[in-house]
């Protein structure tokens, strides 16, 4: 039996490879800002998952509203934790997850709806691969059910130029779940929006890098657990459902945080004999994409990626070099397209993943 028809039937028949006695504890923790709205809607299904030995923590990031009050009013057995200020995705789980103890993590953001068994093959899959890192569920949109979810759909990958889409989103496109994407496979990136993490390789790379405050910040751990020797892969045996933009909603703040947190992910994790052609041809790159949308009359998007750029060579300039390139380069990278997404899409005319890769 190869590993992946393992791992498969690991997903189907799980209750003959875990005993009762031997469940690894998940601690589900979600980063919330003001958004009562989500955790009254979403914390009952979370609650309702069926897996022994878990917890359920909500990592509060200053919230101005209710949110920690009616919690701990409404669900007594949700941890909460308060931090001190907004901190941002990244070191907003950073401070949280400090205080959380389990053998796996769960970040989940409170804008999604999670299915009944939607953490055991999961955990089922890491018990079966020590060198798993990071895994993601199949994510389908909360208010179109039949489509996948923009923000990780059925597992994330990368191009040659450091662009990410995903199995079953690219650019603009979610399509529809046909079955496509349902053997659990390796991947490049696992969705933040709902990412299972092994702890001790969460704390052993020092987590999410602050510096990102929120967007790809996933996207570029997901990059260094691979280079460290880890692997990342999705399960769709697992399925839940995400509502999109609702803790960040479209802005040029969100244009903003995308362009330069790539820009530092991929300076950071290319090797010096990529980053040296790779990253003049990006700039170039975001320059157009800027000139595109100043002619397309959205200044707000063309002034956001200039600042982007601005706040890039700040970061480029004040970075100590042997701190800039990640650590532990000879693991082997998965989930790489080795052409470019955007030639693919607007000039070859392909919008699905499949076409794309194939």
């Amino acid at each position: 039996m190869d590993h992946i028809s393992k791992i498969e039937k690991l997903c189907v028949n799980l209750p003959f490879y875990i005993s009762v006695q031997t469940y690894p504890s998940v601690a589900i923790v979600i980063l919330n800002y003001n958004t009562r709205h989500y955790l009254e809607q979403f914390l009952p299904f979370v609650l309702a998952s069926d897996y022994p030995d878990k917890q359920v923590v909500v990592a509060d990031n200053a919230s101005t509203d209710d949110s920690v009050s009616w919690v701990r009013s409404h669900f007594p057995g949700v941890k909460v934790l308060v931090n001190d200020r907004n901190y941002g995705f990244a070191e907003g789980y950073n401070q949280a997850l400090r205080q959380v103890k389990a053998d796996y993590y769960v970040l989940l953001n409170s804008d999604v709806e999670v299915t009944s068994d939607w953490i055991m093959p999961v955990i089922a899959m890491f018990e079966a691969d020590e060198k798993l890192a990071a895994c993601q569920p199949k994510l389908l949109s909360y208010h179109n059910r039949h489509l996948f979810e923009y923000a990780g759909a059925a597992g994330g990958w990368i191009d040659a130029l450091g662009y990410p889409f995903s199995m079953g989103r690219v650019f603009e496109i979610c399509e529809t779940d046909n079955g496509q994407y349902d053997t659990a496979s390796r991947i490049f990136w696992a969705s933040g929006a709902a990412m299972f993490v092994r702890a001790k390789v969460y704390h052993e790379l020092n987590g999410l890098d602050p510096y990102f405050f929120a967007h790809q910040e996933e996207i570029d751990l997901c990059w260094r657990m691979q280079l460290a020797g880890y692997a990342i892969k999705s399960c769709p045996q697992s399925i839940v459902y995400h509502v999109g933009g609702g803790t960040l909603p479209q802005s040029d703040r969100k244009v903003f945080l995308n362009f330069r947190n790539n820009l530092v992910m991929v300076t950071k994790n290319w090797p010096p004999t990529m980053l040296w052609w790779k990253l003049p041809l990006r700039i170039v790159l975001d320059v157009v994409s800027a000139m595109q949308a100043l002619l397309a009359g959205k200044r707000g998007f063309a002034r956001a990626v200039v600042q982007a750029h601005f706040a890039f060579y700040k970061w480029l300039f004040s970075t100590k070099r042997e701190n800039l390139f990640s650590r532990g380069r000879n693991g082997k990278i998965h989930g790489v397209f080795s052409g470019s997404i955007v030639w693919a899409y607007f000039i070859k005319n392909k919008k699905t993943f499949n076409e794309i890769v194939q």
